[in-house]
């Protein structure tokens, strides 16, 4: 039986029978005061379903109730050469299965980094499509599949609107999905964390043990994404978007970030 990480939701193959969860035991992530726990996907079916939400009419959320692991959501971005989910969440059942294929199915699968790995050779058998990785972090890949093809570079076209844009910062293949929809989207996963006021985003190098990522690091994902216009920017978490002016919010939290770490940020200032 294939076993699921319960604080994480990364799936392991039949033949890999480690006691602690690889993706867990790295600093970025934790191994419970309680100890390791697996479940199954058989599993995740009797006690969670899966909720959508349609955030505008080609964009949906996808998440499961209760939450489980990390929380995070799915995004199904529905474009003229086919449907796309970003990032992917554990749970895969029938009614999943069946709205996706009534909303066209799946052209492909984008993850922004490991810890949303969770399911996705599942999500990918399911659907017949591609699953896009970075070269860089293979060694988080702990089932593998002909699926799963793991691209280089910096950059990395889908679609004719959707382009792949390797940042780096909570991983060293950390992307985000940039797509010409609109006045343009950014998909963020949490390599962009939106914070709560939903007009600013973050940068960590691990989240559950707060530890930030330096200035340096956060100045070159600034300056990759420089070059690419949106307007709203969607995380990886319920509610965790920015509908309106997202690249200015972007930039303003870059700036005060880096203030804050070289004590230059004025705590009685206005935001921004």
């Amino acid at each position: 039986m294939k076993r699921i990480c319960e604080t994480c939701g990364t799936q392991y193959p039949e033949t890999d029978r480690r006691e602690r969860c690889l993706i867990c035991e790295d600093v970025r992530q934790f191994i419970p005061p309680s100890g390791q726990a697996w479940t199954s996907l058989d599993s995740l079916r009797q006690s969670h379903a899966n909720a959508w939400r349609a955030l505008r009419s080609d964009l949906f959320e996808i998440r499961m109730e209760p939450t489980f692991g990390i929380g995070q959501r799915a995004l199904l971005a529905r474009t003229d050469e086919g449907n796309v989910l970003w990032d992917c969440i554990a749970l895969l059942d029938g009614a999943t299965v069946d709205l996706i294929h009534a909303l066209g199915g799946l052209k492909a699968i984008a993850i922004s980094h490991p810890h949303y790995y969770s399911t996705m050779s599942e999500w990918a058998r399911a659907f017949d499509c591609t699953v896009w990785a970075h070269e860089a972090d293979r060694q988080w890949v702990v089932c593998h599949s002909d699926a799963v093809q793991f691209w280089r570079g910096d950059t990395l076209p889908i679609t004719s609107d959707m382009t792949l844009l390797r940042l780096g910062g909570h991983f060293p293949g950390g992307s985000v999905l940039h797509w010409n929809s609109g006045a343009g989207t950014l998909l963020s996963g949490d390599i962009l964390q939106v914070t709560p006021d939903r007009s600013h985003v973050s940068f960590m190098y691990s989240y559950p043990n707060y530890l930030p990522l330096s200035g340096s690091t956060v100045r070159s994902m600034a300056a990759l994404l420089d070059g690419f216009e949106y307007e709203s920017v969607y995380g990886s978490f319920r509610h965790a978007e920015i509908e309106a002016d997202g690249k200015a919010a972007v930039a303003s939290s870059v700036q005060r970030y880096i203030d804050l770490l070289e004590d230059r940020f004025d705590a009685s200032a206005r935001r921004g």
